[in-house]
């Protein structure tokens, strides 16, 4: 394990601002763009809309501003609407205030664009789905769910003029289910997330990767949607734990280790689910960060976030060859990929060539930050959303 001494930091959600500052924000360019969302949340609400404002209100150099709004904030509705010259809703279900919203930029002329990260908008998928998270598939209030949210979902993508999303393969599905034109910016870290992370590889760097005697193999869930996923690599980390005494696992989340490894005792700790921010030190301290993905359509359509948030602070990752992983991962160079029935051999290779580490992190560092860091993400926005 690492030990970067990097100590944690104090933090709060960063867009929580109030409505009236948000749209100060919105009216400083001469052109604007208001992107919308439920409910704000640490995940898609960070990467999708948050990260996206941030990084198109840099400087305003390209004189182009963004801001972000709420349900609750319909009651401005028409004050956003006439700000405004475009609308981004951002995986968002069809209710009778999205539609309002729609409407009245619809009426102004104004170009509206979905942007999703997830297949969640066809009703299709829904029995893949169901059973890729491993829900209850007796369960009628289930079926009732999702059917419920696929359906709102891609309502609402049906009434925009176009979509934006992570990635290549997940745009077309969008494309062959709307019919829609759709372009690609991927998730990125933004600024709060870099800046931590950038301290914690440069002390790894400093101490020319320093280390315990130990190694320690990270498994980090953001949710407890995931249990079939880690299930892929329960043998594979029973076998390496079993070869080698060295080897630890941290386990972050909502996964449990389960039964089979508990014979290990303390060699299998345990994290609360974090601030992302704060995540980042875990994600640090960990030799391998461990990426399990089953393969199907639905986890084709998922980004390679979990890569260049490790990689961004020097952690190698072993990674399944979903679409995303096995193009951010090259081999051997600036990670590893493990077919379901190589994790055990693929970990064993990555522990044997534990001396090229500093110059494979280092590798996989300059990528993650040149492809995914917020400052170089501008551009590409601005494409993607018919700007420039």
């Amino acid at each position: 394990m690492f030990s970067a001494n990097i100590p944690a930091v104090p933090y709060s959600d960063p867009w929580v601002i109030p409505l009236h500052e948000r749209i100060k924000l919105l009216a400083r360019g001469k052109f604007r763009v208001a992107y919308f969302y439920e409910v704000a949340n640490n995940s898609t609400f960070r990467y999708r809309t948050y990260n996206m404002v941030q990084a198109l209100n840099d400087g305003l150099h390209s004189g182009v501003s963004a801001s972000y709004f709420f349900l609750d904030d319909l009651h401005r509705i028409d004050e956003i609407a006439d700000l405004a010259d475009m609308l981004v809703i951002c995986r968002s279900r069809y209710c009778h205030r999205v539609n309002q919203l729609i409407t009245k930029f619809r009426v102004r002329g104004k170009r509206i664009l979905f942007d999703i990260d997830d297949l969640v908008f066809d009703t299709r998928y829904a029995h893949l789905i169901v059973n890729t998270l491993d829900q209850d598939v007796d369960s009628q209030e289930i079926w009732d769910y999702w059917f419920s949210y696929l359906s709102r979902m891609g309502e609402v993508l049906r009434w925009c003029d176009g979509a934006v999303t992570t990635n290549d393969y997940l745009a077309a599905r969008i494309a062959e289910f709307s019919g829609l034109p759709v372009n690609v910016v991927p998730n990125f870290i933004n600024r709060e997330q870099l800046e931590l992370s950038d301290k914690l590889f440069h002390s790894k760097e400093a101490s020319r990767f320093a280390r315990d005697d130990k190694i320690c193999l990270g498994y980090f869930s953001g949710s407890p949607s995931h249990a079939l996923d880690y299930e892929i690599i329960t043998s594979a980390l029973e076998e390496v734990l079993d070869n080698d005494r060295r080897v630890e696992l941290m386990v972050v989340g909502y996964i449990e280790a389960g039964p089979a490894l508990s014979r290990f005792g303390s060699r299998i700790k345990y994290q609360p689910f974090q601030d992302y921010v704060n995540l980042q030190r875990l994600i640090g301290s960990v030799e391998l960060n461990l990426m399990p993905l089953q393969s199907n359509i639905f986890t084709n359509c998922k980004s390679e976030l979990k890569y260049f948030e490790a990689a961004i602070v020097g952690t190698l990752s072993i990674a399944s060859p979903s679409h995303t992983y096995a193009a951010a991962i090259r081999d051997g160079e600036n990670g590893y990929i493990a077919q379901a029935h190589q994790w055990a051999s693929v970990i064993q290779r990555a522990i044997e060539n534990i001396d090229a580490y500093p110059e494979m992190a280092a590798t996989a560092y300059a990528d993650a930050r040149s492809k995914y860091a917020w400052f170089n993400q501008r551009e590409s926005i601005l494409r993607a959303l018919g700007i420039q």
